[in-house]
């Protein structure tokens, strides 16, 4: 989105005056978290599973007694949608509208970096202005680095491994597959999608020099509806592999026009795999193997915690859990207000900050200089069950998730060129 075009909503976020006092607010009985994601458009489903995913959280936390009291006493944590429609300008009218609400925190990621980069900036100016009704940004899924990097802000906390991190766990990978030779690089046109591929050739070349990159093409997204024209230039480079950030629909499509070409190909990805629809699409297409890397998958024998979690997320809800960081980010959110032992927004800022939670995947913590989250990522690839390495199928196929490969949310972390600003405490 033009910059121009946003910035009068931006004012409109910095300059608003006071709605609520601060002891009004302190005094409420709840604590309203605004989820902002797509609930319509060609990503609607992904939204859906993420709000679905937030509310379990935010239901666990309320039954368990809130936050900020004993027993059944505590605060309890509400929860208000808003459809982001894949877009800035909505988003960021979204924001308002959730402000005007009372909403102390953001949940959001499922909209792309480019969405969440307009509410971290919005939300840092809104807060400069309005300390007492500050808002936070929690972000469960978009990777972009400069999020935690150049652009990073005291307000805005990601709980995902970001793309450079999932990259260097995708090159420790290929560095073990000699048949992999020649790679080609396609991605959706916008800005993660651009650092997927450029992270990709970097990382993955430095981990196999012989590799040759064979190709590179960035189409619109959420728009192609036949990826057949871009199979056949994938073809035409004879490329064994390919580095595509799609997700969605746009994944999904891309395997049906691989597979209806006849086109054996290996496709390695960053979540693609936890979105409803894709292990279908590769069992329908039934011609090459996904690779995709996140905290978790379903069927990982050694997570049982997360086996639990999912089974009780299932009973609840009916749906098949996927994503165990979402869940997580309400969690660390609840233990941020009581180790802060205060709804204020700065106070609560403070206590993520080196924060560690004992997750159902593991130890994982926020890392206090640039607010990026460090847990664990699981290289797996979709594959056909053998009752061996795949013992479940998914989306009532014969296809489901093989562990190949898990690095520490240590082993990945990379540097930081944060220099974050923080309010005085």
């Amino acid at each position: 989105m033009p910059r121009a075009r946003l910035r009068p909503i931006l004012a409109t976020l910095a300059l608003a005056g006071p709605l609520l006092s601060g002891s009004a607010a302190q005094a409420a009985d709840s604590y309203k978290i605004a989820f902002i994601d797509p609930l319509s458009g060609p990503f609607a489903n992904v939204g859906e599973l993420m709000l679905m995913h937030t509310r379990y959280a935010v239901d666990e936390i309320n039954a368990h007694g809130g936050v900020l009291g004993k027993g059944k006493d505590g605060v309890r944590l509400e929860l208000l949608q808003f459809d982001s429609k894949l877009s800035a300008q909505e988003s960021l009218s979204a924001l308002q509208a959730a402000i005007d609400q009372g909403a102390r925190a953001i949940v959001t990621g499922g909209s792309g970096s480019t969405v969440v980069s307009a509410l971290v900036q919005a939300a840092a100016r809104f807060n400069e202005r309005n300390p007492d009704r500050a808002v936070l940004v929690l972000n469960h899924s978009s990777i972009d680095p400069e999020l935690t990097g150049k652009a990073c802000s005291f307000w805005h906390f990601q709980f995902e491994a970001n793309t450079a991190m999932k990259m260097k766990a995708i090159a420790n990978y290929i560095k073990t597959q000699p048949d992999i030779h020649k790679v080609y690089l396609l991605n959706q046109d916008y800005a993660h999608g651009r650092q997927w591929a450029r992270y990709g050739r970097e990382l993955v070349g430095l981990a196999r020099p012989d590799v040759a990159f064979v190709g590179e093409t960035f189409h619109p997204i959420g728009k192609v509806k036949d990826f057949s024209p871009y199979v056949a230039k994938i073809k035409a480079s004879e490329a064994d592999a390919v580095i595509t950030g799609n997700w969605g629909q746009d994944m999904n499509l891309l395997l049906k026009s691989a597979g209806d070409a006849g086109y054996r190909l290996r496709y390695f990805n960053h979540s693609a795999g936890a979105i409803p629809g894709t292990v279908l699409a590769v069992s329908q297409a039934g011609l090459g193997q996904l690779t995709w890397v996140a905290e978790w998958h379903p069927g990982e024998a050694d997570v049982p915690r997360a086996e639990a979690q999912a089974k009780a997320y299932k009973a609840r809800t009916g749906q098949e859990f996927l994503a165990p960081r979402i869940v997580m980010t309400p969690q660390f959110l609840a233990a941020a207000i009581r180790k802060a032992g205060s709804l204020d927004s700065q106070k609560v800022a403070y206590a993520l900050e080196d924060l560690s939670l004992d997750t159902v995947v593991g130890p994982v913590r926020m890392r206090a200089e640039d607010h990026q989250a460090l847990l664990p990522q699981v290289v797996n690839t979709v594959a056909p069950v053998d009752g061996k390495t795949v013992k479940t199928g998914w989306e009532g196929t014969s296809y489901g998730f093989r562990t190949d490969a898990v690095y520490s949310g240590n082993e990945l972390a990379q540097g930081s060129e944060c220099r974050m600003r923080r309010p005085p405490q």
